[in-house]
């Protein structure tokens, strides 16, 4: 226990900083220093199984603009997406779990292993600007990470307008009154939840790390530069190995 609040309260410092680890570049910027589970997403069910951390294959997301959010759904709903964009498309995501915890997790738009990795940024949002051991990430509110596109937004505040109308009148807690359900089906740790029934966007929902805090999310990419997988990582292991929990720093 006293492991899990230092880490929180060494994650809730860096969210203070606004922007936090990554991508080698010509400033001695280092992005083996913002994660090093890279290799997570080239490791095989099995061969994760053999570190202790297990794979968790939710489903696909559905990306009709090929925008993509990654964010906390509930303290961050109108996030921008990433600047990188992907062709629409149906894309599975996996999560690794570790300790009880889900430490992170991908979403795979082509087969491979990636040639290099970039920070994944927001429009607007420049890596030549960050100094070693600064990131760019999104902040966790509400325990939970997600992939979705742009789109998908629209269909949630037309959720949300459904379960107004049915509450007559009174507030509307996404959590409580819609995505609550969903998530306790699955032990609380992950939940492909659509927003509207027979409506094709969809959102991967899932518990974020040891909870509150700041995260990264890393574009793999092939030698062309062709997004293969986007990962976020919610610094449960190190090493993309979950037999031993990280030092901590």
């Amino acid at each position: 226990m006293r492991n899990r609040i230092m880490r929180a309260a060494r994650l809730l410092l860096c969210a203070a900083a606004a922007h936090i680890p990554v991508s080698a570049s010509a400033a001695g910027w280092d992005i083996s220093k913002a994660s090093s589970n890279f290799e997570l997403v080239a490791l095989s069910d099995a061969e994760l199984s053999g570190r202790s951390i297990g794979a968790i294959h939710m489903g696909n997301v559905a990306l009709t603009s090929g925008h993509i959010i990654a964010a906390d759904p509930l303290a961050q709903p109108d996030r921008p997406a990433l600047a990188r964009k992907v062709a629409p498309g149906d894309y599975p995501v996996t999560l690794y779990q570790a300790f009880g915890r889900i430490a992170a997790a991908s979403m795979r738009f082509a087969e491979g292993k990636p040639d290099h990795w970039e920070l994944a940024v927001l429009p607007g949002q420049d890596t030549a600007t960050l100094k070693d051991g600064e990131i760019f990430g999104y902040a966790v509110d509400a325990g939970l990470g997600c992939y979705m596109d742009a789109d998908t937004l629209d269909l949630i505040g037309e959720r949300e307008e459904q379960v107004q109308a049915q509450k007559a009148g009174s507030d509307v807690n996404y959590y409580d009154d819609v995505l609550a359900s969903e998530l306790e089906a699955n032990k609380g740790t992950y939940a492909l939840h659509r927003p509207v029934a027979g409506r094709r966007g969809n959102v991967a929902v899932f518990w974020s790390g040891w909870g509150d805090g700041f995260y990264p999310v890393f574009w793999g990419l092939d030698k062309d530069g062709r997004a293969l997988v986007l990962l976020t990582d919610f610094s449960v292991v190190e090493n993309a190995d979950g037999r031993r929990e990280p030092k901590l720093q």
